[in-house]
């Protein structure tokens, strides 16, 4: 059975899916892709880029082929010719195992430019059930938060393949779920090879992460236009990736356990975030850093005073995907300065 959406995930999902329609294409300007090897193909600076890099060979799908689904069936898929992913980071998967010119669709999400051109078939952050439909899919990627279930159960029961992927909660999501569309696409050795290329760029970023500081960085969610301002607690799925690069989620170590709390005063003294970690349109819903320390507690933390503000861009923050090193690697420019002091 399906796991049950997550109420506050979904507010989350809907409010950012609104921000990015109003908004455009979160991101930098393009970068030249680089050649494949371990070495991320980042902008200099820590800028993630708006493009994604697809491996040097395509691969051929080998179907049919029949995998498990995370809400517990077995899909068989038998074409692969027009492939609808329903979140951008299962786009951006499958457009880096080099399968991206069979994408006829993508959700609102999918900001990433060589999808950019392709049709939306999400309202807000809804599937849109007769979209998808009317572009004659033969495989649907979903993920188990994706919704509602009902438009779901429609694109089932008209005949599609519909695969749910587990969510990304963190970094060790990133192979799995890389591994879990190429099984379904018919090319499971892509899939470990574009695993093999994202963890080795994930491991370099690593290596290279300074040591001895540990500072206390806070993930706050912030949607100015529609009055959202919260706290990242153990479940904000921002947290192994502020681990990695050698910080402490203040949220949660300051025993916040659900996945986000209404920002208040006491609740950011607790936490005392010597740095704030923001997706880039939230800050801006605000106004910027300016607007930001404005917010009641803000600027009474050491990373108000500071002005230590980190932020990426909204639709590849937490997708934990092929791009994830890039990802990382901005956090820590960021967090640390170019030269590693801050």
């Amino acid at each position: 059975m399906r796991r049950p959406r997550n109420p506050l995930a979904g507010a989350l999902l809907s409010v950012l899916a609104l921000a990015l329609t109003a908004t455009g294409c979160a991101g930098s300007t393009a970068a030249a892709p680089g050649d494949g090897g371990g070495s991320s193909s980042a902008p200099a600076g820590g800028t993630v880029a708006n493009r994604v890099e697809p491996l040097a060979r395509t691969p051929e799908p080998r179907l049919p082929v029949t995998v498990p689904s995370a809400d517990g069936e077995r899909v068989t898929v038998r074409a692969a010719e027009r492939i609808v992913p329903l979140s951008g980071s299962l786009s951006e998967i499958v457009f880096t195992l080099g399968l991206g010119d069979r994408v006829v669709a993508r959700d609102v999400t999918a900001t990433f430019e060589q999808a950019a051109k392709l049709p939306v078939v999400t309202r807000g952050h809804d599937v849109s059930a007769e979209s998808v439909l009317s572009l004659k899919p033969d495989l649907v990627l979903a993920e188990t938060t994706s919704g509602p279930e009902e438009a779901v159960d429609q694109i089932r029961a008209a005949g599609v393949p519909v695969l749910l992927v587990e969510a990304a909660g963190g970094l060790d999501d990133v192979g799995t779920r890389i591994r879990a569309v190429a099984d379904a696409l018919g090319v499971p050795a892509a899939g470990k090879e574009l695993t093999r290329r994202s963890e080795q760029r994930i491991e370099a970023v690593r290596g290279d992460v300074p040591h001895g500081e540990e500072p206390r960085v806070a993930f706050l969610y912030l949607r100015g236009s529609a009055s959202v301002y919260l706290i990242g607690g153990k479940d904000s799925g921002a947290g192994s990736l502020i681990e990695a690069a050698g910080a402490v989620d203040a949220g949660a170590a300051s025993g916040l356990d659900k996945d986000f709390t209404a920002i208040t005063s006491e609740a950011l003294a607790k936490a005392a975030p010597d740095a704030i970690l923001v997706m880039s349109k939230g800050l801006e819903s605000v106004g910027g850093v300016d607007g930001l320390v404005k917010i009641p507690g803000v600027a009474q933390t050491p990373a108000g005073m500071d002005r230590r503000i980190v932020s990426v861009e909204d639709g590849v923050l937490l997708n934990y995907g092929p791009r994830t090193d890039q990802v990382l690697k901005s956090v820590v420019a960021q967090l640390y300065g170019e030269d590693g002091a801050k």
